[in-house]
C-alpha cells in the first residue's frame, strides 16, 4: 500500500472541508505549490488534487493553481478531480502533465459517457465513489444517488480504470479514522485497485489499512496539515509492511 497526500483547492488556496461542507473550510496554505514541495521532500510518489470550486460548479476552475503545482513537483505523479465532466476537460487536464483524472458526478449520472471515456483514456481514469453509508453522493457531495456503492463499483469493474477511490463522507475531514470494513468489502468485491479516503488520521490507521492487503493506497489530507501523522513516517511504515 502507498500513501497519497492531498491538496484541496478553494479560491486557489489549499484548504480542507469538514464532511464536504463548503461553509466548514479550514485554510491551511496560501501557496499550494509550497505544500506539494513539502510532500515531495517527505518521499511522496503521488499527489491527489481536488478542485473544490470545480466540483461545486461543474467545470474546472483552479486550472492555474493546478498547473503551478505540477510545474513545481514534476517528479510526482498527480491525480486531479473536481468538476471534470466532459471529454475536453479530461484532455486539458492530462495535457498539463497529470497522470490520471478522477471522475465522479458525470461518471455516475451518465455511465455510458463514462464507459466511453474510460476506454478512450485507458489507464488514465479513476472512478471516485463518495458515499454516506452505502449510498453514493454526487455534485460536490450535495446530491445523494439511489445507487449502492458496491453495485456501482461492480458495474465499473469491466472498464480499463486505473483505480477506484472510496471516500466515506461522514469520516472526511473529521480526524476520526477511516471506514476500514466498508473499504475492505469494496476491495474484495472488485478486481480494481481500491484507494481509501476519508478520516485517515494516525499511523495506526495506516497500519490497519495496509494490513488489509486488498487496499492499494490511502489518501491523507487534514491529518498531514494538523500534524496528527507524519507523511515520511507513514510512507516508511508502508514500505516496511510491504517487505
Amino acid at each position: 500500500m502507498y500513501v497519497i497526500p492531498a491538496i484541496d483547492l478553494l479560491g486557489g488556496k489549499c484548504v480542507r472541508l469538514i464532511q464536504g461542507e463548503y461553509h466548514r473550510n479550514i485554510n491551511y496554505e496560501e501557496n499550494p505549490a509550497k505544500k506539494a514541495i513539502e510532500f515531495l521532500q517527505a518521499g511522496a510518489e503521488w499527489l491527489h488534487i481536488i478542485d473544490l470550486d470545480g466540483a461545486k460548479v461543474g467545470k474546472c476552475v483552479n486550472v492555474d493553481a493546478i498547473r503551478d503545482i505540477i510545474q513545481h513537483v514534476k517528479e510526482l505523479k498527480v491525480q486531479v478531480g473536481g468538476g471534470i465532466r466532459d471529454r475536453e476537460s479530461i484532455s486539458k487536464i492530462l495535457d498539463m502533465g497529470v497522470t490520471r483524472v478522477i471522475l465522479g458526478t458525470k461518471a455516475i449520472s451518465d455511465f455510458g459517457w463514462f464507459s466511453d471515456v474510460a476506454k478512450e483514456f485507458a489507464g488514465k481514469v479513476v472512478l471516485s465513489l463518495d458515499a454516506r453509508g452505502s449510498k453514493v453522493a454526487t455534485h460536490g457531495w450535495k446530491k445523494d444517488n439511489p445507487q449502492e456503492l458496491i453495485d456501482l463499483a461492480k458495474q465499473a469493474a469491466g472498464l480499463p480504470l486505473s483505480a477506484i477511490i472510496y471516500t466515506d463522507i461522514n469520516k472526511d475531514g473529521m480526524l476520526a479514522g477511516p471506514n476500514i470494513e466498508r473499504t475492505r468489502a469494496l476491495a474484495e468485491a472488485v478486481d480494481i485497485p481500491i484507494i481509501a479516503a476519508g478520516g485517515v488520521t494516525t499511523i495506526e490507521d495506516i497500519k490497519k489499512l495496509a494490513e488489509v492487503k486488498v487496499i492499494s493506497a490511502a489518501i491523507v489530507g487534514r491529518a498531514l496539515y494538523e500534524e496528527t501523522m507524519g507523511l515520511a513516517e507513514a510512507i516508511k511504515l508502508c514500505q516496511e509492511l510491504d517487505g
